[in-house]
């Protein structure tokens, strides 16, 4: 009979890279959405509004950068303390940087090596230059990656923090 069976420190890290970048992939989206929908508060605050009416404006706007803009726009409309619009402009500013990496992940193709070579992304994507296009640019899935990764997930949280002591701090509907 045997005992119970240690567990590794961190199981992700017995994960092969593939796996790994699935699960951080995953954990990236939820520490995404959680923040985006912050947006909803400061909606609500800056356009005079609950977060009721704000979530229905959230909802029609489809995109992160179309909600981002209207944080951004309706900041700037009004008068308010400088130091407000300096947060608010510094938050924006930090979702938009950690939105390329979000997707890149998620609207990118995963291509396997056919002798169980690393996997590698390919952005799917045109990039218009003066006398061509580029397209499926490829990228390696390896410990870079996963950090870069860990290190946006790690930002977004803070950046969750940052948003909800503005909320709380301007006493944004919540």
């Amino acid at each position: 009979m045997t005992g119970p069976q240690p567990h590794p420190a961190d199981p992700v890290q017995e994960l092969g890279e593939f796996d790994r970048l699935l699960l951080l992939v995953g954990r990236m989206n939820y520490c995404w959405t959680n923040t985006e929908s912050l947006l909803i508060h400061l909606i609500a605050g800056l356009a005079g509004t609950g977060t009721q009416n704000a979530t229905i404006i959230f909802l029609t706007l489809n995109t992160a950068r179309a909600r981002l803009d209207l944080v951004e726009r309706l900041a700037k409309s009004q008068e308010i303390a400088p130091e407000t619009l300096s947060r608010l402009l510094d938050i924006t500013g930090r979702i938009r940087r950690h939105q390329a990496l979000r997707n890149r992940y998620n609207h990118a193709l995963y291509a396997f090596d056919a002798e169980g070579g690393a996997a590698r992304t390919i952005t799917m994507r045109i990039a218009d230059r003066k006398t061509k296009v580029k397209m499926g640019q490829s990228a390696a899935i390896d410990d870079a990656a996963l950090a870069e990764i860990n290190g946006t997930i790690a930002a977004l949280q803070l950046l969750n923090r940052d948003i909800w002591s503005l909320i709380g701090d301007e006493g944004y509907p919540v």
